[in-house]
């Protein structure tokens, strides 16, 4: 359930992309994201804060999109949004927190200098996604970005989560009673 909350913003926006426009498409990702916050606060009775900078991130270059009637602010928050993340991670590992470990490091013990592999893997992911994105969205058509941000990115992003599970998978810690068996 949880999943398709993530999901339902962009659905939302592509649905009504290639049934109106992309104003009407912004319009409806600012509504479909406060959505998700709200029916995620009354389901879990919290947000998370990567849904906090998700929802301000396109409410203010959406915004910005439909007050100034150009497409360019909302193209850019792609792109924005990546660089955050990547940022978040690099520092995040310069000053030994890294957040991937934190958040996933409960269920998935694993050496520290492999947390260190996957903050830097995805700090390059995101780097990558932000420069495809900003090569997509201002030398090919305005239908080519939105089906790139829809299904490339989105399918780019769970490929790479998938790879890296597997990836700390095989490097977890197990416990000796479990290598025992």
């Amino acid at each position: 359930m949880k999943q398709l909350l993530d999901f339902l913003p962009l659905v939302i926006f592509f649905a009504i992309y290639k049934f109106y426009d992309i104003y009407t498409a912004t319009g409806a990702l600012i509504a479909a994201t406060a959505l998700q916050l709200i029916v995620t606060y009354i389901l879990y009775k919290q947000v998370e804060k990567m849904h906090l900078i998700t929802f301000a991130m396109v409410s203010f270059f959406g915004t910005l999109t439909l007050v100034f009637h150009d497409d360019a602010f909302i193209k850019w928050k792609v792109t924005i949004v990546y660089a955050f993340f990547a940022i978040a991670l690099l520092v995040s590992q310069l000053i030994n927190k890294p957040i991937l470990k934190s958040m996933l490091g409960k269920e998935m013990k694993c050496p520290d200098k492999i947390w260190a592999h996957v903050t830097w893997y995805w700090v390059t992911f995101f780097v990558a996604c932000g420069i495809a994105n900003i090569y997509v969205a201002f030398s090919l058509p305005l239908e080519t970005w939105v089906n790139f941000k829809v299904f490339g990115l989105t399918a780019l992003t769970l490929v790479n989560t998938v790879i890296t599970v597997m990836y700390l998978y095989k490097h977890m810690e197990h416990d000796e009673s479990e290598q025992i068996k």
